[in-house]
């Protein structure tokens, strides 16, 4: 498949083929289990990693911050190696590329390894713009042979890394559908058929209740099955924190005007380190578990983590060698590797129904939930929200992450104002006025809005970044003024 392909007008190929897209995603039925090889009534545990991968886009490709081209910064580290840790740019391409060579070598050891992958669109993207191809041949070789993609699963995610919480819903299943679209125009349309798991970008779960309706619906229409989420950021429906997080739960979620959605969860347990995931820390911890009881039946406990696959020297330099000495002990034994969407395959098989998994809900909506009922309406959970802000000053909703000490609003009023500006002309100029998804003017305001909506420009705190994002806001809301 040649780049040419994946490009539209010189643009990636996220839109237009949006009915083949909600046609194919996820209709894989038992993608995994019959071909993984592993005995799941003999296993006592089993462990899941996940690997994030992410670079952004932005202005850099000249020296005018108004009119540099859009280039991965990965691109940007590459050519500018003398400045801070841009050195590490060899090793992240590598980072990328490795498991398209970890797996093969394994697999023909008559090892079973396992592994999930998420790469956000604006990386595959921007991959591809600088001329890694080398990279994309390696995971689509994985992808494709089916003696390496049983051991493979992707993870959907927002095409530029978009933090569901404080991104407007209807923006948020745009970066879902573009992703997949542009997924499927990488590695196919069958690979799109095996992708039922989503990874939301920082593990950021909306908690406002028609936000997270918004979520779990946008994921339950676009074909997922699953989303992973961080521990700390849902709870039970009693207010209570998880009590067998390493099971599989049910996320409910209810709106004030009296939806309701819901999805299954892969619980990820514990902060966002990446030393958990580079020293397979997950599959220690499930060495010590046995099998634990659900719905009257024994069943194995997974052990599940996610985190950057490139980011920190132990992930670039101690991983690799800790991979393989887990994976080549793990496999065959009563506690292999797993991956999500094999593991709730064999659970299924066994005769667990998707309504015996525990409950769990966002969190804080205990209290919201126990100062009105579903259905009230829009204005009485508003008030509701304020009465507990009042109560208790910890009390938020802009959705929980992997980590309680940032957060992705405050503090960044002159990015969100420029961001709200571009999704609501978005709104009025393009999605009201149903221009075709096939139109170059949709295609181009819609790739300046989704990169505009990259949590990367918020992460790194004001400066540069944040000029970055308003910059390519500008861009956005040029697009929309002047061209519809």
């Amino acid at each position: 498949m040649t780049q040419q392909a994946m490009n539209v007008d010189a643009l990636p190929d996220i839109c237009g083929k949006e009915e083949e897209v909600l046609r194919r995603a996820g209709r894989a039925a038992d993608a995994y289990r019959t071909a993984g090889g592993i005995d799941f009534s003999r296993i006592k545990s089993a462990a899941a990693i996940a690997l994030h991968m992410q670079q952004p886009l932005i202005p850099a490709g000249g020296g005018d911050l108004r009119t540099a081209a859009l280039i991965s910064n990965l691109k940007y580290m590459m050519d500018n190696q003398h400045i801070g840790d841009n050195h590490n740019a060899p090793v992240f391409h590598w980072c990328y590329k490795r498991m398209g060579e970890f797996v093969p070598q394994l697999v023909h050891e008559g090892k079973q390894p396992r592994v999930m992958l998420e790469y956000t669109g604006c990386l595959l993207h921007g991959l591809l713009q600088m001329g890694a191809g080398d990279v994309i041949d390696a995971l689509r070789r994985i992808t494709h042979d089916p003696a390496y993609n049983r051991c493979v699963e992707w993870l959907g995610c927002p095409w530029s890394h978009a933090v569901a919480p404080s991104t407007p819903p209807q923006d948020y299943k745009l970066h879902v559908l573009a992703w997949q679209q542009y997924f499927a125009s990488l590695f196919g349309w069958e690979a799109l058929e095996r992708v039922k798991g989503f990874s939301p970008s920082e593990m950021a779960l909306p908690n406002q209740p028609d936000v997270a309706y918004a979520f779990v619906k946008t994921l339950r229409d676009c074909g997922f099955a699953w989303v992973l989420v961080q521990e700390h950021t849902v709870e039970l429906l009693n207010g209570h924190g998880l009590q067998q997080r390493h099971l599989p739960h049910r996320l409910v979620v209810r709106s004030s005007t009296g939806e309701e959605a819901s999805i299954i969860a892969l619980i990820k347990t514990q902060g966002s380190d990446t030393k958990l995931v580079a020293q397979m820390q997950p599959w220690y911890e499930a060495k010590s578990l046995g099998r634990w009881e659900l719905a009257g039946k024994s069943v194995p406990p997974l052990v599940t983590q996610i985190a950057d696959g490139e980011n920190g020297g132990v992930m670039m330099n101690e991983f690799p060698h800790k991979f393989f000495e887990v994976v080549r002990e793990a496999s065959h034994s009563e506690t292999p590797l797993m991956n999500g969407s094999e593991y709730l395959e064999h659970l299924f098989a066994q005769g667990i129904k998707e309504s015996d998994l525990p409950v769990c809900q966002p969190l804080h909506q205990h209290r919201i939930w126990s100062k009105l009922q579903p259905g009230a309406g829009p204005e009485k959970l508003a008030a509701a929200i304020e009465e507990c802000k009042k109560e208790d000053h910890r009390f938020h909703m802009e959705g929980g992450s992997w980590t309680s000490s940032i957060s992705w609003v405050r503090g960044y009023e002159n990015v969100l104002g420029p961001m709200e500006q571009a999704s609501s002309l978005f709104n009025e100029k393009v999605l009201k006025k149903g221009v075709p998804t096939t139109d170059p003017r949709y295609r181009n305001a819609l790739f300046h809005l989704l990169v505009s909506q990259t949590s990367c420009y918020r992460y790194w705190g004001q400066g540069l970044w944040t000029d970055y994002a308003r910059e390519i806001c500008r861009r956005a809301i040029d697009i929309l003024e002047h061209d519809f």
